[in-house]
C-alpha cells in the first residue's frame, strides 16, 4: 500500500466514537479514531516500510503515527530522528508505543533512558521511565545495580514528580519488581515506602495500580520451579541406575502488556 492508500484506509476506518475515547486518554487531533483490530490487520498487510512510516508520522495525525510506530525499522534511527519523534508528543499512547516498538529495540535505548529519566519535561520524563520499565522486563543482559539505583530515584522522588511522570515511575516500580526474585524484594521494600501514588488520568476509568498487589500478582502468574529429582533407590540385588533429573524451568520476567488505545 503507498501513503495514499494508506490515508484512505484510515480515515474509512475511523469512527467518532472512537475519536471521542482516544481524545479523552490524551489523543490530539488530527484523529481518524481506527480501532486496534482494524490498526493490527493493517500493519499485517504493510509489514516493514520505513519511508512509509516517515511519511505517515509526517502527517502529524494521531492514527497515521500509531501505525507509522508499528511500521517503521528501528535500525534506520538515529539519535537525532528518535528525539524528533518523541519531542512534542502528549499522547501516553503513542509515547509507551513509540518507547515499546522503537526506543527498545535501539543501541542507545540504555543512554535514551538515562536521559529522558533526567528531564524537566513531563512527557520526555514519562518516556524515560516507561523505557526504564521495558529494560526491566525485556533486557536480560543489563546489571540489577542500574535497576537499584533507579529504585532510589525512584523513592526519594517519586511524590513531587510532575503527574505522567508519577505515573511512569510507578509504572517502572512494578516491572523492576517483576524482573528476578533479588529487585523483587527492593521493590516491593520501596513499594511500601513510598505508599499510595496518586495520578490524574483525567476524564477516564484508568487507575493507578498499586505496585505492591500488582508486583504479588505478577509473580502469582510466573510458573513455580519444578521440584528437584529425587535420587534414584538402588533395586534388589542389582545395580543402581540413577535416571536423568529432569530440568527445571526457569522463572522469566513477566513482559508488560501492550498499550492500549482506549
Amino acid at each position: 500500500m503507498d501513503f495514499t492508500e494508506v490515508m484512505r484506509e484510515l480515515e474509512r476506518l475511523g469512527t467518532e466514537q472512537n475519536r471521542k475515547v482516544y481524545r479523552r486518554h490524551g489523543m490530539t487531533d488530527p484523529l481518524f479514531g481506527v480501532s486496534f483490530a482494524h490498526m493490527n490487520a493493517l500493519e499485517k498487510r504493510i509489514k516493514r516500510d520505513h519511508e512509509l512510516a516517515e511519511a505517515l508520522w509526517a502527517t502529524g495525525n494521531g492514527d497515521a503515527r500509531t501505525l507509522a510506530v508499528a511500521i517503521a525499522d528501528p535500525g534506520r534511527f538515529t539519535w537525532d530522528k528518535l528525539e524528533a519523534w518523541l519531542g512534542g508528543l502528549r499522547s501516553p499512547l503513542l509515547i509507551d508505543l513509540l518507547m515499546k516498538r522503537v526506543a527498545l529495540q535501539t543501541p542507545f535505548a540504555r543512554d535514551a533512558m538515562a536521559r529522558w529519566t533526567a528531564s524537566d519535561d513531563e512527557w520526555i520524563g514519562r518516556a524515560g521511565w516507561t523505557l526504564l520499565g521495558l529494560l526491566a522486563t525485556e533486557d536480560p543482559s543489563l546489571p540489577d545495580s542500574l535497576f537499584e539505583e533507579r529504585l532510589s530515584v525512584i523513592e526519594a522522588s517519586i511524590h513531587r514528580a510532575r503527574n505522567r511522570v508519577r505515573e511512569g515511575m510507578n509504572n517502572a516500580l512494578i516491572s523492576i519488581g517483576s524482573r528476578n526474585e533479588p529487585l523483587r524484594g527492593q521493590a516491593l521494600s520501596a513499594a511500601r515506602r513510598i505508599g499510595k501514588v496518586d495520578v490524574d488520568h483525567g476524564e477516564t476509568s484508568c487507575k493507578t495500580p498499586d505496585a505492591m498487589a500488582y508486583i504479588a500478582k505478577i509473580w502469582a502468574r510466573k510458573p513455580a520451579a519444578a521440584p528437584a529429582a529425587k535420587p534414584a533407590r538402588a533395586a534388589a540385588r542389582k545395580p543402581a541406575t540413577a535416571e536423568p533429573a529432569k530440568a527445571a524451568r526457569s522463572t522469566k520476567a513477566a513482559k508488560p502488556a501492550a498499550p492500549k488505545r482506549a
